[in-house]
């Protein structure tokens, strides 16, 4: 397995919690932070430039209501906007901000804002975002409204249309844009739909966090879903599944949250292969310290290191630390 390397250091002075990623049209690597680990940071986007020159870009407008943001997954749209998953609703124990994450499409001239856009609201639990022709796909990973006789906690993907606005969901199965649901059968681990990813063909793979499994989707010319199943698995090299990035060549590359690993997955067979894991750590010397999304940029993967999660029996990581880190892998 590789060994990974440092990345860079993130400031303190804005980074408690690194998580989603995306290349922007420029080449700059665009960064979210949640900072759930300090809620009195406000939720941003950090721009980290060929150089590795880290800047904050963008503090996200606050959700009116909660009078917070937590940006998570993000994805660069065929104009150029970014739409940014808003996650306020990530403390599960604190209901007043159930309902009120939001899907944002957000214009930049330069490192200013000049457009601010709503695409969606009301959602939970919103996380990953991808967008695949006219349309943007989100991974919604609680749904606590929908109570399956099982008492395990049911998750799924939303569909938007690039150009929506203010779409109010309901977090029901009778939600329009609703497109798959999923069940998270691992007891110690309920949290469902997490990183989401397509293939050259057109493919959806959303990874069942809790139970470590990538589901298949595939459409019809009309874009209706033809079948939504499990695609891969594997318990020893595959533990979670959070953040995925395409290679565009016949790989998946996973964030292993609950192992701190990062696993790829070939498109051919689903076969699974660890290739990069640390033990409990801080992760300054470049190990992983709780990953949470991998991204292809200039030739390698970089990986953010989510490392707030702590206390729970199923991940190693026992501490948070500062400052945050960023590791480094070989692209295979």
């Amino acid at each position: 397995m590789q060994t990974p390397k440092l990345f860079t250091l993130l400031p303190e002075a804005y980074v408690a919690t690194p998580d989603g990623m995306a290349v922007s049209p420029g080449g700059d690597l665009i960064l979210a932070c949640p900072n759930f680990a300090d809620l009195s940071l406000p939720g941003c986007l950090v721009k980290i430039d060929k150089d590795k020159n880290v800047s904050k870009w963008l503090e996200i407008p606050v959700e009116p209501q909660t009078g917070c943001s937590r940006p998570m997954g993000l994805e660069f749209g065929p104009d150029g906007d970014v739409y940014v998953c808003d996650n306020v609703g990530w403390d599960l124990e604190k209901t007043d901000l159930h309902y009120k994450g939001r899907m944002l499409r957000i214009r930049m001239d330069g490192d200013h804002m000049v457009k601010f856009t709503v695409v969606a609201t009301g959602i939970e639990h919103p996380n990953g975002v991808r967008i695949q022709g006219d349309h943007l796909y989100v991974t919604n990973s609680v749904m606590m409204k929908v109570k399956d006789e099982s008492g395990l906690m049911v998750s799924s993907v939303y569909r938007f249309h690039l150009d929506d606005e203010n779409v109010q969901v309901h977090n029901t199965l009778d939600d329009e844009n609703l497109i798959a649901t999923f069940l998270t059968k691992n007891p110690v681990c309920q949290y469902g739909a997490d990183g989401i990813e397509f293939d050259n063909d057109g493919n959806l793979y959303v990874g069942n966090f809790g139970d470590g499994e990538i589901n298949k989707i595939t459409f019809d010319a009309d874009g209706n879903v033809t079948s939504n199943e499990v695609w891969a698995k594997d318990p020893d090299n595959l533990k979670t599944t959070d953040g995925m990035i395409s290679d565009k060549k016949g790989a998946f590359y996973m964030a292993d949250f609950g192992a701190n690993a990062v696993a790829k997955i070939d498109w051919a067979d689903g076969k699974v292969t660890r290739i990069c894991q640390s033990p409990d750590c801080d992760g300054f010397d470049g190990q992983l310290d709780q990953p949470g999304e991998p991204v292809i940029w200039n030739g390698k993967i970089v990986v953010s290191c989510f490392d707030s999660v702590t206390g729970h029996e199923y991940f190693n990581n026992s501490a948070h630390e500062l400052p945050c880190t960023m590791a480094e892998l070989a692209l295979e």
